[in-house]
């Protein structure tokens, strides 16, 4: 009886959601995002050093709703590339407020060798930084000086 009450308790706290729709795991590695026009984009958090050199490198695509959020534990002119990025992406480079410095929208994927891709950002005093698929700043109204919420 113990057991199944185990079991059933392992169970219950599994099938589990948030209102978002997320699993409890998903929840842990990701942050909601609200967009100027009240959109939400629900963005992969990438805080450790691994994760902040990997960002999006590999992925096949990237669904609509969906990004990576990176944090940096300090404000910096962070340049970001597309060196191994398969996909285009709009790149939102935010202050330590969460204020827009800059996007860098529809960046196509580098496919030389990493010396000869570009780089985009270096805006003073960026802390944060947004990918989403390329065309979805602009579709969710997206510009400098604006505030996105997370």
């Amino acid at each position: 009886m113990r057991l199944f009450l185990l079991f059933a308790a392992a169970l219950a706290l599994c099938s589990c959601s948030t209102d978002s729709g997320t699993s409890p795991t998903e929840s842990l590695d990701t942050r909601e995002v609200t967009m100027p026009d009240g959109r939400k984009v629900r963005a992969e958090v990438m805080i450790k050093p691994v994760d902040l050199q990997r960002g999006l490198m590999f992925r096949e695509s990237l669904p609509e709703g969906r990004g990576a959020l990176f944090i940096h534990r300090q404000a910096s002119p962070y340049q970001y590339w597309m060196y191994q990025v398969k996909i285009p992406l709009d790149i939102i480079f935010m202050d330590a407020k969460h204020r827009v410095v800059g996007i860098a929208a529809n960046v196509p994927p580098c496919q030389t060798k990493a010396s000869d891709c570009p780089q985009y950002g270096g805006y003073a005093g960026t802390q944060y930084v947004l990918e989403l698929a390329g065309g979805q700043a602009a579709r969710y109204g997206v510009q400098t000086g604006q505030f996105l919420a997370f």
